[in-house]
């Protein structure tokens, strides 16, 4: 159970608050509602450009880091399809100094040129070193824009392409600074040594008179059913071949989505794992295999992907593992693997819950899901779905008809 308060302030801000004496540091979380999905064609990767541009400087503090480190403490950031969350952490006595730093680049971000041309080559650079030069780092790029023909989700964090980043004008920034980065579409979360009356006091001075957005929110263009099987070859220089598999899943709170997070659990937990035990120790097939679902707020993808071993092909990888997954759809889930999983959730709670960051981070999270009080309840629903309902989200999900495939072949 993790105990906060919260309060709104006039324009928009959500903070939530989460005090625990029995530390001397505290964290601020500042999580914005701006991921890949509120992205448009020609203009991806910005919410992820915006996480590095972020860290250039605001009208009042022209170096964020030098400031935050005089007050020791540390600050990082990522981005996904959904979010871009900021955090630091530093001695509960400077939180002042954290408050200031946020608030001063969420009301005015510093766009020079100088720095929208810097941060532009180090994100062009990492696009290029993590998604170009590694063997089967495009790969995600191929099976989402398959598996995807209109949704944002159809292209990964870091953009769609080199050349959407490199055409970025600065009329593309203020835009998208103006229209995401305001307290309304943002929830702060500070944990730590902290009052919650001290923190109301202190946030309402720092982020009080922050104007909200001008502008309205566009929800992005929702996927069409997917009525048949889509597939496509990869070719590159890579050791062996690979297979991606997706499957069209529920969204992160509609029905279903747990089902098919415990779906992945039961393939793809440990060594004694379905996936592990039938295609790769027992199998001269795949050399790995895992599942997971990506946990997207909308509706979004259950994947299933391998490396096989020297000289099998990933068409035929595929065959042997949709024999595995129609088995598995048949057979009941034994109760000690389903306790199993269940013992590793319950362990994976505790885990995140652990740090005074973990708890933070979640917080903001579940926030911005829109009920908070899911961080204390949805780990129940979890531990209560049966081995019935997994094995009928198996059924209804994994279906082979409407999945959507990428065959990472090796350059001839």
């Amino acid at each position: 159970m993790i105990n906060y308060k919260e309060f709104v302030l006039d324009n928009g801000l959500q903070v939530l608050v989460h005090e625990d004496p029995s530390s001397e540091m505290a964290v601020v979380n500042l999580l914005y509602k701006v991921g890949s999905r509120n992205e448009k064609t020609g203009k991806t990767g910005l919410a992820h450009y915006f996480e590095h541009l972020m860290f250039s400087g605001s009208q009042n503090i022209p170096a964020f880091d030098s400031a935050l480190e005089r007050a020791g403490g540390s600050s990082n950031a990522f981005t996904n399809t959904d979010i871009t969350n900021y955090y630091i952490t530093l001695p509960a006595v400077n939180l002042e100094t954290a408050l200031w730093l946020e608030s001063d680049r969420m009301l005015q971000l510093s766009l020079q040129d100088k720095h929208i041309h810097t941060q532009k080559q180090v994100v062009i650079e990492e696009f290029k070193q993590r998604y170009l030069n590694q063997p089967y780092g495009d790969a995600m790029h191929h099976l989402r824009s398959l598996a995807f023909e209109q949704h944002p989700y159809r292209w990964p964090t870091i953009g769609e392409k080199i050349a959407d980043i490199e055409q970025f004008e600065k009329i593309d920034l203020v835009d998208f600074y103006q229209n995401h980065y305001t307290p309304d579409n943002a929830v702060l979360c500070i944990a730590g040594k902290v009052n919650f009356e001290d923190v109301r006091r202190r946030v309402d001075h720092w982020f009080g008179e922050i104007p909200r957005g001008a502008q309205a929110k566009e929800a992005p263009v929702s996927e069409p059913l997917q009525k048949k099987k889509k597939s496509k070859q990869v070719f590159g220089n890579v050791p062996t071949e690979a297979l991606y598999k997706v499957y069209r899943i529920p969204g992160r709170l509609e029905e279903g989505f747990l089902s098919c997070d415990l779906i992945t659990d039961v393939l793809s937990f440990g060594r004694s794992a379905v996936l592990e035990q039938k295609l790769v120790k027992n199998d001269a097939i795949f050399a790995s295999c895992q599942a997971y679902v990506l946990g997207n707020i909308d509706p979004g993808l259950l994947v299933v992907t391998g490396k096989l071993e020297k000289g099998v092909a990933a068409e035929e990888g595929e065959i042997a593992l949709e024999k595995v997954l129609e088995d598995f759809k048949k057979r009941a889930i034994p109760d000690q693997v389903l306790q199993k999983i269940k013992n590793q959730t319950e362990a994976m709670k505790t885990y995140e819950s652990v740090s005074l960051l973990g708890r933070a981070m979640r917080l903001a999270y579940y926030a911005y899901l829109g009920n908070t009080s899911l961080i204390n309840d949805e780990y129940d629903r979890k531990m209560e779905i049966s081995g019935e309902q997994i094995q009928q989200a198996a059924m209804t999900y994994l279906d082979n008809d409407v999945s959507s495939v990428v065959y990472y072949k090796c350059q001839a």
